[in-house]
């Protein structure tokens, strides 16, 4: 089979121009070309896509450095390829300074094929290690941004965790009927408001916390989609192509159901007048060609979501951008931009890809890799009912945020239980070396100065083996499997920021 070329010739002899075209034609290729004798011909011509310039050198309304100098401003990098009759060599050799790639004589046209061949191969290349160069900017720009979200959601969630638990222990102490009491609630759910931004922020930054077990890719979109028919309205139409014979993937489904409602509703904005909206899961396999072509995803066996639409679609400089937090192309008040931010980042967390295809007016589909898992379903369970969260029991409380440590100590104590607390593992190790009574519960925070929570509670229970352990976090990388490690159970944890009750509810069902 001929190899395909687009030649874009710069020629005002008809003649010459076919010669050309015949020689590349005897040498293999299957020829696309477009001729042009003057300046503005050339400039509307570089508007579409080339694989090689031929030019003529000496025109009577186009000269070869001219039509150079018109390529070059247009900021167009083609192999720039001047064939001409007989010209001086320092004429020559002054145009190849000048960016040409290379200058055949027209008595020579033998050499033509191979300086082509040898010209646009090398222009993949320079253009792949662009293409390259600037996937490692933008994922070393999304990877100081997320340190930053990650830094700024941590502090944040310390603060909401005590707005809201001073609002409850003050609800809770004049009434809900108060009018007072109506106010309070409006001061906690704004909180719960800025909580979700800030999920949304470490699910970006990759530092939520997650409960991870075999999930069904396919089970988690039928789960949804009776919500997204409601939550999306008539006009959008769904289809589903989901596979019966989906591999497992390690994740946590409530996250993956928040990622699916993330690309819905952006899915439902790019179609303002309705549409089809596709969800499409099957098993793929990624190999090395996939790989080279997709910087970020790994060769292996992956689980896919696929999200289509038939909405607006988006330019290549638009999705440069999709996934960076707070950019959105929305008007104003209309989105927070962190909704795609938080899918790019949970997908990484767990070891996944996404892939974004779309152009302007033609839609766009978001895939989604995770990759397989071995392990089997987990066996359902049933939680532990929890009647009052009243309680007798000794706790050792290390936090170092004084805020979110005053309200938990206070809200322990007025339901019974007796609260030794500490800033620091090293101060809570040096207090219980003078604590003669057992301790029942272990409530820490998992980012401490020093020690962190995860190796204070392995420290204490080499000694206490019968004390239970209660982890709190907001930010907190691969904390699941650290805890699992540590203690062979997955309920002994508490994501920041919680309420009174929340809290008050969980360490009732631990120590249970």
């Amino acid at each position: 089979m001929k190899k395909p070329l687009r030649v874009l010739l710069i020629e005002d002899s008809d003649p010459d121009a076919a010669l050309l075209i015949r020689e590349l034609d005897q040498a293999g290729y299957a020829v696309t070309h477009e001729r042009v004798a003057t300046a503005d011909a050339l400039k509307a011509a570089l508007e579409h896509s080339w694989d090689v310039v031929l030019c003529d050198y000496a025109m009577p309304s186009l000269s070869a450095q001219a039509a150079l100098a018109l390529m070059q401003d247009a900021g167009r990098d083609i192999p720039f390829i001047i064939v001409a009759g007989t010209v001086e060599e320092e004429t020559a050799v002054a145009t190849l300074r000048a960016g040409a790639s290379d200058f055949l004589a027209k008595g020579r046209l033998d050499r033509l094929a191979a300086a082509v061949e040898r010209e646009v191969h090398d222009a993949v290349e320079r253009g792949q290690r662009l293409l390259l160069a600037d996937q490692r900017r933008q994922a070393q720009k999304m990877e100081a941004v997320g340190r930053l979200a990650g830094g700024v959601a941590h502090d944040f969630n310390n603060m909401l965790t005590a707005i809201l638990g001073y609002a409850d222990l003050i609800l809770d102490q004049i009434g809900p009927d108060k009018p007072m009491g109506r106010d309070i609630r409006e001061i906690r759910n704004a909180a719960h408001r800025a909580a979700t931004l800030t999920r949304q922020l470490l699910a970006f930054s990759r530092k939520q916390v997650l409960a991870v077990a075999p999930v069904d890719l396919s089970e988690v979109v039928r789960t949804v989609e009776p919500m997204l028919r409601r939550l999306l309205g008539e006009p959008i139409n769904i289809a589903l192509t989901l596979a019966d014979d989906l591999d497992l993937v390690m994740a946590d489904a409530a996250q993956l159901e928040h990622l699916v409602i993330n690309l819905s509703v952006n899915a439902r904005d790019a179609m303002p007048q309705g549409g089809t909206l596709t969800f499409a899961t099957r098993n793929v396999e990624l190999d090395d060609l996939y790989v080279s072509a997709h910087p970020g995803s790994q060769v292996g066996r992956f689980a896919t979501l696929s999200v289509s639409d038939t909405g607006v679609g988006m330019s290549p400089d638009v999705i440069g951008k999709i996934f960076e937090p707070f950019f959105t192309t929305k008007e104003r008040g209309r989105g927070t931009g962190l909704g795609l931010a938080a899918v790019y980042g949970t997908v990484k967390q767990l070891g996944g890809y996404v892939e974004v295809i779309s152009q302007p007016e033609r839609g766009t589909t978001f895939t989604v890799h995770l990759p397989k898992t071995d392990r089997p379903r987990p066996v359902p369970t049933v939680a532990v009912p929890v009647s009052s969260p009243v309680g007798h029991e000794t706790i050792l409380l290390v936090e170092d945020e004084e805020s979110v440590r005053t309200f938990v100590k206070n809200a322990l104590i007025r339901f019974g239980y007796h609260v030794i607390d500490a800033e620091s593992a090293e101060a809570a190790l040096a207090i219980l070396a003078d604590e003669p009574r057992p301790i029942d519960l272990l409530l820490a925070d998992v980012v401490l100065p020093g020690m962190p929570g995860t190796a204070l509670a392995s420290q204490l229970r080499r000694d206490r083996a019968e004390m239970h352990v209660l982890l709190m976090s907001g930010y907190a990388a691969d904390l699941v499997d650290d805890m699992l490690g540590a203690f062979e159970r997955a309920e002994v944890w508490i994501a920041k920021p919680f309420s009174g009750p929340e809290l008050l509810m969980k360490v009732r069902q631990v120590l249970d």
